[in-house]
């Protein structure tokens, strides 16, 4: 599943090809995602002009003259961007917008997982209980500390609950836990507040990385040119069961928090 750093990839990619522009037309293929596209939708968007597109977690939020419509990638959703010399519609390009200068979006979704909603000038359940954005000043070590003080939870779980911070997947939690030198299992309340200051810091600087680097691609992640990310050759500990520590050549091992793959290195994270 994309997470923050891929999604952000991608939305600077269509804000760079997209803003300011006006929809033309929409085509509606396949309205079966993860929640049913009406065919209203069609008509909302049509006419609309583009002004920006920004970000709240992992949604994505068109932000038209008209209203907001308000997109998330699922496990498998990619948008393409294309010149008037499109290619052939391939299968699960789901839905395709038509820009009035000619440059076609196509929303492709294998698995069907994403959505898209319509807000007009509303505001929507799925953002209504999002903790902070980790790159911005609202999240930082004093922040993290507060919200931890109750939790029994391990670490890891906590901070990929959105309503501490949003935005930080499997991924970016195995990685950061390792950064601060945290051990996955850790209860969330046992983090003093000066790891919490360190762990706070390496999210940002973990997630900041990522979004330099396109983002990580294991499986399906392209962003809206269709270029994959490479953040994946920077990892310390994700998908490295076995190997040795990039710090102490320990082994680096394997276990699970709620269905989640987590690695870690026992020797480096207390």
């Amino acid at each position: 599943m994309p997470e923050l750093p891929e999604v952000e990839t991608v939305r600077r990619g269509l804000a760079q090809s997209l803003v300011g522009k006006t929809l033309a037309r929409v085509e509606i293929h396949e309205p079966r995602l993860r929640w049913p596209v009406p065919a209203a939708q069609k008509s909302d968007l049509e006419g609309a002009t583009l002004h920006e597109i920004t970000r709240r977690s992992k949604y994505l939020l068109f932000q038209f003259d008209r209203g907001v419509l308000l997109a998330h990638l699922g496990m498998t959703g990619s948008f393409g961007v294309h010149a008037a010399a499109a290619p052939p519609r391939r299968a699960h390009d789901h839905i395709e917008w038509i820009f009035s200068d000619a440059t076609l979006v196509r929303y492709n979704d294998p698995r069907r997982f994403g959505s898209m909603h319509w807000l007009g000038h509303d505001s929507h359940p799925l953002l209504a209980k999002l903790g902070p954005e980790p790159l911005t000043p609202d999240f930082d070590g004093g922040h993290l500390y507060a919200a931890l003080r109750t939790r029994t939870a391990p670490i890891k779980s906590a901070i990929m609950d959105n309503a501490v911070v949003v935005g930080v997947g499997n991924i970016y939690a195995n990685e950061t836990l390792f950064r601060a030198g945290i051990h996955p299992n850790r209860a969330a309340k046992r983090v003093g507040l000066t790891r919490c200051n360190v762990l706070a810091a390496e999210i940002k600087a973990t997630l900041t990385e990522a979004i330099a680097a396109g983002g990580s691609t294991l499986r399906d992640f392209v962003n809206s040119a269709g270029e994959p990310g490479y953040f994946q050759q920077s990892y310390f500990v994700y998908a490295r069961e076995g190997e040795p520590c990039k710090i102490c050549a320990a082994g680096i091992r394997l276990m699970r928090h709620n269905g989640r793959a987590t690695f870690y290195c026992a020797k480096c994270q207390k």
